[in-house]
C-alpha cells in the first residue's frame, strides 16, 4: 500500500508581509504535516505587518516570528499549487502546476480592523483548498 503524496501549495503576493504569510500560516495551522507550505513576495518587505501579526494572534495564530521572503523559481518548481495574490505578471508560470489567483484586499497600511475580514476571507479559502485537495482539516 503506497502512502499518498503530500501535496505542495505556494501562496504569492507582492511584499509576503500581509496576505501570503495569513495564507500560510492557516494552511499549516489547519493542515499539518499533511501539506507542504511556502510562500513568498515578487518584492519582499522587511518584515511582516504589524497588524497581520495582531489580527492572526486573535485567530491563535502566532506568525510574529515570520519574515517575508523572495519568490523564487525554486520554489515555484517544488509547488503542486501556486496561489497568486496580486503579484501580476513577476508570478513565473510553469506547465504542469496548478495556478488559482485569490483577489484579496492589500492589508498594507491598514489596521488590525480592516485586516480582520481579509484574514477570515483567507481562512476561508483556505478550508476550501484543503477540501479541495482532500486534507482533513484539523481544529
Amino acid at each position: 500500500m503506497s502512502t499518498p503524496a503530500v501535496p505542495s501549495v505556494l501562496f504569492v503576493c507582492v511584499h509576503n508581509a500581509g496576505r501570503s504569510q495569513m495564507a500560510a500560516a492557516f494552511l499549516t495551522h489547519l493542515g499539518g504535516d499533511r501539506v507542504r507550505v511556502r510562500s513568498a513576495g515578487s518584492a519582499p518587505a522587511d518584515t511582516v505587518n504589524p497588524a497581520v501579526v495582531e489580527a492572526m494572534l486573535e485567530a491563535g495564530i502566532d506568525i510574529g516570528a515570520e519574515t517575508p521572503k523572495v519568490l523564487t523559481t525554486e520554489a515555484v518548481q517544488a509547488s503542486d499549487v501556486v496561489i497568486t495574490m496580486g503579484c501580476g505578471d513577476a508570478c513565473p508560470y510553469f506547465p504542469g502546476k496548478r495556478y488559482l489567483d485569490w483577489v484579496l484586499t492589500d492589508p498594507a497600511g491598514q489596521g488590525v480592523a480592516a485586516v480582520r475580514p481579509i484574514r477570515d476571507e483567507i481562512e476561508r479559502r483556505v478550508r476550501g483548498l484543503l477540501t479541495e485537495l482532500d486534507v482533513p482539516a484539523a481544529g
